[in-house]
This record gives C-alpha cells, structure tokens and sequence, in this order.
C-alpha cells in the first residue's frame, strides 16, 4: 500500500444494528450528538480570516510601517459572522470554531528584529476587559456567538495568563508586583520554563504569588476615563468574596477570562503557553470557567446547546501523545490532563502523519480508547506558530486532509488548509510566512482550489456527522484492500463507519464485515448513488477516488 495515496473508499455507516442500544426510531430521527472527544475544529487568526468591517481596520493610530505580515489586515469578529451566516464552516462540517485572542492589545508596536510588529495576532494584551476596536466591539462578539450556537457550532476563545504586551512608549509596563522583566527563559528545567520571560520585553505574569496586590494605576485610569471603573470595582469585589482567592495577579485575570463565558456563552478556552505557569493556575482556571458557564445556563435556559461540559485545550509547546499524560520538563512531570484540561494540543501527529494510514489510525485509537480514555488530543498538521508543518509547500493537500480529518481524535483545521493557501510569502521572516490573508479570490477562481475545498468539505461533513470517526474504536478489516472499522456508542446512541483507502478510480469492490445485513441500501454520499450490500461487500463504479456510504 501507498502511504500517500490519497484514492480512498470511505464506507459511512451510520449503523445501529451493531448496537442493541439503538431503536429504529434512533436511527432514523435522533440528532447526531455533539462529542468534543470527535470535534472538528477550525482555528483561524481572527485579523487574517475576513474583513467583515473596514470601518475598524485602523485605531490607536497604529500608522507606523511594519515588516511583511507584521500589522493588522483587517480581520475581524464580524468577518468570521459573516462566513459563518453564508454556511462556509457547515460545508466544511466544522463543528468548533477557534480563534485567536480578541481582547485589547497594546497600542504601539516594536521592533522584534524581523521589522516592526503590532498585536494583530492578539497575544500581547493590554486590558483583558475590553476588546480591541480592531477586532469588534463586545456586541459583535455577542452575536458571533449567537450565530455560530445556532449553526450548531461551539465557539472557543484563547486565554493568555502567561504574559502581558510589551512595553512601549504608548503602553506602560505593569508594576512589579504584577510581573518579572526577565531572565528569559533557557527551559531548561521546570523554574527556567516558568519563572522566565518567553522573549526579551514581554513581562511575565508572576502566575506563582498568592500575594495580593493593587491593580495597576494606568488601567484604573483607562477604567474611569472610559465610565466603567465602579462596575469592575463591584465585579472584582464580589469575584474574590465569593471564591475566597487573594487578590494575586493570576486571579484578576481568572477573572476577567471567565467573565467572556458568564456574558456570553462561550463553549470552550484554549490555553496559551500553558507550561510557562504553574498548573494549578489552570485548575483554578477551569474551576472558574465552569462555574461561569453553570451561571451562564442558568441566565440563559432557552439557549443551552447540550449538557455537554465547559471544554478547556492546553498549548504545551512539544508536548506528544507518545509521552503519555505527563509532560516532562527534565526534573519535574505535570499531568495538565489532572490540572483542569479536557485535551491537549498533540504536537506529535505532524510526524506520525508520514507514516502509513493503519499505524497512524491504531496508534490514536489505542491511546485514545485506553490511556486516556475520558479525555482526547487535538492533532494538527499546519499553525500559526510552527514552521516545520506537515505540507509547508501545498502539494500534499488531499493527503493532508484524509490524514487529519480521518484519524482518531479531534482535529484541528487551520485556517487555508482546506484551500492550500500558500504558507511561503516572500519578503516575510519567521512565522509570518504562515499567517497570510485567507486566499477567498483563489477559493472562487482557481479550479484546483475548488477542487481541494469539496474534498476537506465532504471529509469535514462525514466526520461532523459520525462521532465514529474521531472518538471511536478503530479495527482493521482488511490489509489490501485496506480497509477498518470504527465503531462509537455512548448512551443510547451508537455509529460505525468503514472506510477503504487506495482503492482504484471505477468499479471497486469492498467488504464491510458484518456491520450491515446483506440486502441493506447504502447511499453514497459523494456521487449521490445507491449500492446494496451483498455477501458482506459493496460494489459501486463512480469517477471518483473517494466514496462516502451511509443509510
């Protein structure tokens, strides 16, 4: 077998004759169940997706020139609604939609030796209470969230406790209570990962104090000048009366991070930099968003998606699903799993996708169903901070697509990976290259981006609509043709799915085991034909390399 073939058979089979748990009236009229374990994700940087907005393109006075990439495109949260009302994320069957941080940033720029750089990817917040103008405004959030909940779409928000913006001229440096200028960090144990500077000029948070101390006296200006200094007073009084913490750094923003799910009901949070903080910060962290999310359900009854809980992600740079639950940081292991995370972000499936479909498919759903059943990882094979990505040069897209898309696991879809938007920019340095405006001119002119696009949307819809395929139980069939199993069951729903890969162009013939009784009607959804299993096999003739069967 081929490992980078990319001619498949995908056998859909939503299935309940191989559950006794699932009545005829489930299979035809139950809802297909959101599982996060099996979720879809689409990250997106939110000043690099779609311009909803040019009224907000320039604020601060952001004016001064910058490296390739280096400064704000226009990107905002109405952008991201708008594509959401067109159905651009239900044809790519995305069911969670992350995007990068939106709260305030610095208001100036410096200079990080690849020319001038502003805080268009949102990581260098000046205020976590209020958003940046360039990104929206709190009530285009509010409706982002609206929208995306009635597509049937989780919203996930990026929360930052490790680190502030730089200082500039525009924007003050945070008392010395608040953070540490420096060493920076070396990593090469666990002090020198967290009590350390990521870069020179990015104060580190001083997650580790319990000590109280005051807010800074610039925001307590801002605060007042902008009207709202006595209800954030009121907030922050009643937050710390009620969950008894001290008034130290990493609480204040606990804060205001959970403030974002109380008022708005946001679904999930991936954590930024997560091993550069002790880890009880994100247990205490996770504590908070739940009880922010239990408050937002009960204010809004009318809008609860499902009974599914808050969802939390970590970002623990190299972390690898082959080292287990733990993260080693030479003298010291932490189970972030155990330190309130649902997943963790697998930096390891890049390297497995060079391998061939089966050990990628079973080593997932080894792992996955044993070693950390109760929780999942979500793989990735582009971002928007690592420069080695699976197919740095766009001509392995289809692959890239049947890997990610089909493995156990929840997946994460960067923004362009669907439509090969190029990752090489000339004239950029360092990860800008990876950071260039979504490619929508390509998407409705170029045939072969069109042609990439149906195949994430049809693989995207498939796995949106059968949680077998990333939170189920993979077994091999068969080796050639090759073709598996996955079967998934929780409560009283259950799915099974097989698919075949590097199968031939026209007529193709495939067992399916015995998941499906022969005389059973089979539709396919990729060619719109009928086929009807026969000695435990399917035939189909269809001009396509890829086949998706279902009931």
């Amino acid at each position: 077998m081929n490992k980078y073939s990319i001619g498949i058979l995908v056998l859909l089979l939503a299935s309940c004759s191989s559950s006794k748990k699932m009545t005829d009236s489930n299979q035809n009229n139950s809802k297909t169940p959101f599982v996060w374990e099996a979720a879809n994700v689409y990250f997106l940087m939110t000043d690099r997706f779609n311009n909803g907005d040019t009224s907000n393109d320039l604020n601060y006075n952001r004016t001064k020139k910058t490296g390739k990439l280096r400064g704000f495109e226009g990107g905002d949260i109405k952008g991201i609604s708008k594509k959401i009302d067109e159905g651009y994320f239900d044809k790519l069957g995305i069911n969670a939609i992350w995007f990068t941080p939106i709260v305030e940033q610095i208001h100036d720029g410096v200079d990080e030796g690849t020319g001038m750089s502003h805080g268009y990817h949102g990581y260098w917040t000046r205020d976590w209470t209020n958003l940046d103008p360039n990104f929206g405004t709190k009530e285009d959030l509010a409706a982002l969230v609206q929208k995306a909940h009635n597509h049937g779409i989780r919203i996930i928000l990026d929360a930052v406790i490790n680190h502030t913006g730089p200082v500039t001229a525009k924007d003050t440096i945070w008392p010395n209570d608040w953070v540490r200028t420096g060493p920076n960090c070396d990593y090469k144990n666990f002090k020198n990962t967290t009590a350390c500077t990521l870069v020179t000029n990015l104060p580190d948070i001083k997650t580790e104090s319990n000590e109280n101390v005051a807010l800074p006296p610039y925001l307590i200006e801002k605060w007042k000048k902008e009207g709202r200094y006595e209800q954030e007073m009121k907030e922050l009084n009643a937050f710390f009366s009620r969950t008894a913490y001290p008034r130290a750094p990493k609480y204040y923003i606990i804060k205001w991070l959970t403030d974002y799910i109380t008022d708005y009901g946001i679904d999930g949070y991936r954590g930024d930099t997560v091993k550069h903080t002790e880890a009880d910060v994100w247990a205490d962290f996770k504590t908070q968003c739940e009880y922010a999310f239990a408050t937002w359900k009960t204010k809004n009854p009318t809008e609860i998606l499902d009974n599914n809980p808050f969802f939390t992600v970590a970002e623990v740079y190299n972390y690898g699903v082959s080292g287990g639950q733990e993260f080693d940081f030479g003298d010291k292991k932490i189970n972030y799993f155990k330190n309130g995370f649902n997943s963790m972000i697998n930096f390891e499936f890049k390297y497995d996708a060079l391998k061939d479909y089966e050990f990628i498919f079973s080593k997932y759903s080894d792992k996955l169903n044993k070693e950390f059943k109760g929780y999942s990882v979500l793989n990735y094979l582009t971002s928007h901070d690592d420069g080695s990505p699976f197919d740095a040069k766009r001509i392995k897209n289809k692959e890239t697509a049947t890997k990610l898309l089909l493995s156990p696991g929840q997946s994460q879809v960067y923004y362009g990976d669907e439509s090969a938007r190029s990752l090489i920019i000339e004239g950029t340095e360092g990860d800008a290259t990876l950071r260039s405006f979504m490619n929508w001119d390509e998407i409705k002119s170029n045939s072969n981006t069109q042609s990439s696009l149906l195949h994430w949307q049809k693989l995207g819809q498939f796995r949106k609509n059968h949680p077998a395929v990333g939170a189920g139980i993979h077994k091999q069939i068969s080796v050639q043709p090759y073709t598996f199993s996955r079967t998934f069951s929780k409560d009283n729903y259950s799915d099974a799915v097989v698919i075949g890969l590097d199968l031939p162009l026209g007529k193709k013939e495939i067992s399916i085991g015995t998941l499906f009784k022969n005389g059973t009607t089979l539709h396919d959804a990729y060619s719109g034909k009928k086929v009807v299993v026969e000695n435990g096999k399917i035939s189909i003739d269809t001009e396509f390399d890829i086949v998706l069967l279902e009931l």
